[in-house]
């Protein structure tokens, strides 16, 4: 089993108390907004929301994605996030 580098982060972030600190339109706009935090030295990971609601969930990444962070970075993530 390949381990992806979104489930990689996503477990990285989860294993030490991850908090949504945003939720965006799709998986795009989720790979730039973790690359953002990223380059400013913010871990970060993304998952679908439970907002989706399709017979089609389990098989393709579509919908609201949850964009996670540490506890400990949610006020710098949310200020580099308001400054863009």
């Amino acid at each position: 089993m390949t381990i992806t580098a979104r489930a990689s982060s996503l477990y990285a972030v989860a294993a030490d108390g991850a908090v949504v600190v945003k939720v965006v339109s799709g998986v795009s706009e989720a790979q730039v907004v973790c690359g953002l935090l990223r380059s400013a030295g913010i871990e970060c990971a993304y998952r679908d929301t439970d907002a989706i609601d399709s017979s089609l969930e389990d098989f393709i990444a579509a919908g609201a994605q949850e964009i996670l962070v540490h506890e400990a970075d949610l006020e710098s993530a949310k200020e580099l996030l308001a400054e863009s």
